[in-house]
C-alpha cells in the first residue's frame, strides 16, 4: 500500500514548479502503478499550450474556473469543479486559468518526476528517460 500526504510532498524533488504552474506528483513510473497521478496548480491569468504526444492524459477540475481549446478543431470547453477531460488523441492543447486552477491528472504511461515540456508543450517519450 502506498499512502502520500500531499502537503509533506510540497519542498521535495516530488513538488515542481515550472511557468506559471506547480504539479505536485503523488505517484510517479517507479511506484509500479502503470500511471503517475498528480495535483497540479495553475495561476490564474496563465494560458498554457500543451501537446503531449507521447502519453496520455485525464483531468479533473477540483477549484477555480478556466478552459481548454482543442487546438485541432477550435473547439473550447468550460473548465470548473467536477469537470473532467481526457486527452485520448494526444490533443494538442490550451489550457487557460481565469481563476487559479486546481487540478488532478493522471498520466499513461507514467512519468518519472523529471520530465520538463519541451518546445512543442511535451514530454519525451518514456523510452527517452530512466525509470
Amino acid at each position: 500500500m502506498i499512502v502520500r500526504d500531499f502537503n509533506k510532498l510540497q519542498g521535495t524533488d516530488r513538488h515542481i514548479a515550472d511557468a506559471k504552474w506547480t504539479s505536485t506528483r503523488m505517484l510517479l513510473a517507479d511506484d509500479g502503478m502503470g500511471f503517475s497521478f498528480h495535483i497540479t496548480v495553475l495561476e490564474a491569468g496563465s494560458e498554457h499550450t500543451f501537446h503531449y504526444k507521447h502519453h496520455f492524459e485525464s483531468v479533473y477540475c477540483m477549484k477555480g474556473k478556466g478552459s481548454i481549446t482543442d487546438i485541432a478543431t477550435g473547439e473550447t470547453h468550460e473548465i470548473k469543479p467536477g469537470v473532467m477531460y481526457a486527452l485520448n488523441l494526444h490533443d494538442k492543447h490550451i489550457l487557460r486559468a481565469e481563476e487559479e486552477l486546481h487540478m488532478a491528472c493522471c498520466f499513461n504511461p507514467p512519468v518519472t518526476g523529471t520530465e520538463v515540456h519541451r518546445e512543442d508543450g511535451s514530454y519525451a517519450p518514456a523510452e527517452e528517460l530512466a525509470y
